[in-house]
């Protein structure tokens, strides 16, 4: 923890406390890797290919167990995209889920998807090949220790909608309300604005989100919009000498197409959910307790009153927290 005020510090122990052990673990207190499912719309914008290059490289450092990628997001190049990247880490037996039902289907922007399914290889061709996400879901989470899982979204809040929904099937007689409550230990999300204001992946499937902010039964931690937009990213890694890299393919056609908002690098709204879900948030931020208001329309407010949630408040400077994830997102497989 870094040099804080008194009564900062009192405030934080106490959220350490709260989160504990339902909640986040840092790097330094837990003897086991975390066990941990990435939950991601990786299309709609670029930041989730260094969040899953940075999950690998945890996961290469022994701080993670990457249980599952799942989609959140319906287009038809999610599960290639998914494999693609988890099979140049290494990790091409990783399973990937995508939504079966109902969902948001959105592509890359900058196309870099279909340039990196036909240069790369892997082994799931369409979404078809892939697990349904409530399914693997439940399949996952019923073979785990109780409270031992932290899901982490940098996505739509669609699967954690249908696995809260969900009913007993072959895999676990507990609902989905049970289940999760038996064996998550915590949510990450990059969701939210705070304290108040409109942001993406909320808005855009804003009825799952509501159902998982009213009602999701463990403890959520949200890295706000306001977080990652002051950490840019992936320069260093498209200057680097690295060769027939997908992550380094990603950023070297998405930065030039970004125009002057890229030009110091993409900002990292999923990098800073994924840094806090595996190395916990008290090496890098405070927290604010209360509760997450979801509104119908997918803009949020914050009841300090309330308990359960909480949200990252910068501590670390940017440019330290900015050179971590870097560093990681330049992470090669093994």
């Amino acid at each position: 923890m870094r040099n804080l005020p008194f009564s900062t510090s009192v405030f934080a122990v106490v959220c350490l406390l709260l989160l504990t052990p339902a909640g986040a673990q840092t790097k330094k207190t837990t003897a086991q890797p975390i066990s941990i499912i990435l939950d991601t719309d990786i299309g709609p914008d670029y930041d989730d290919a260094g969040a899953l290059a940075m999950l690998h490289a945890m996961a290469d450092n022994n701080e993670c167990r990457i249980l599952a990628t799942v989609a959140s997001n319906k287009h038809p190049r999610i599960a290639a995209t998914l494999d693609v990247v988890n099979t140049y880490f290494g990790r091409p037996g990783i399973p990937v889920g995508v939504p079966k039902g109902a969902g948001v289907d959105l592509p890359a922007a900058q196309g870099w998807d279909s340039v990196i399914t036909a240069k790369y290889p892997h082994n799931l061709k369409t979404n078809a090949q892939a697990a349904g996400a409530i399914s693997l879901y439940r399949q996952l989470l019923a073979r785990q220790p109780n409270r031992s899982v932290t899901i982490v979204t940098i996505g739509f809040m669609t699967n954690m909608a249908g696995l809260w929904q969900s009913k007993a099937d072959r895999f676990s007689a507990l609902s989905g309300k049970d289940l999760i409550r038996k064996k998550v230990k915590q949510l990450v999300c990059m969701a939210g604005k705070f304290p108040a204001g409109t942001e993406f992946n909320v808005e855009k499937d804003a009825a799952a989100s509501k159902i998982v902010f009213d009602n999701w039964n463990t403890p959520i931690v949200f890295s706000g919009f306001e977080i990652g937009e002051k950490v840019f990213s992936g320069i260093p890694l498209i200057q680097s000498d690295i060769q027939n890299s997908p992550v380094k393919d990603v950023y070297a056609i998405s930065i030039p197409k970004g125009g002057a908002e890229d030009k110091d690098g993409r900002m990292s709204w999923d990098q800073t959910a994924v840094l806090v879900a595996v190395r916990g948030w008290e090496r890098f931020y405070t927290v604010k307790p209360g509760r997450f208001v979801c509104h119908t329309d997918g803009s949020n407010a914050w009841n300090a009153a309330g308990k359960g949630h909480f949200y990252l408040v910068e501590n670390t400077p940017v440019p330290e927290v900015t050179k971590i994830i870097n560093d990681l997102m330049m992470h090669q497989p093994k």
